[in-house]
């Protein structure tokens, strides 16, 4: 068995950090006659932490903002699709001749004529 001494400054060391935490445990530090130092940093500490907190749900609310828009973009985009599709349809040629049909309007069967208007001197 190996036995490990420990030398007198290191004890005192242990002893002190034992002490020491007892303090904090005890809220010495909050009370005592240099307390005033001890309140500003746990003051500033505190303030630190809630512009944390307030700016992680700043960026919470923007990444949800930003998902909602991506899905709204999609919505948009296939129904623009989809109109483009639709008025594709509508413009054939077979498409209009049915409606026209529907209305009494037969084609033309005699070609159109072209008219060329020449420029004056």
């Amino acid at each position: 068995m190996v036995k490990i001494s420990l030398g007198g400054n290191v004890r005192r060391t242990m002893g002190l950090m034992k002490k020491n935490i007892y303090n904090i445990l005890k809220g010495t530090f909050l009370v005592s006659d240099d307390s005033f130092k001890n309140w500003r940093f746990i003051i500033f500490i505190s303030v630190l932490a809630i512009i944390m907190i307030a700016s992680s749900h700043s960026a919470d609310k923007k990444v949800y903002e930003i998902a909602r828009l991506k899905n709204e973009v999609k919505e948009m985009r296939s129904a623009f699709v989809d109109r483009r599709s639709k008025l594709m349809r509508l413009k054939m040629e077979s498409a209009v001749i049915k409606k026209m049909k529907e209305k009494g309007i037969s084609p033309s069967v005699i070609p159109p004529k072209k008219i060329k208007v020449k420029p004056q001197k």
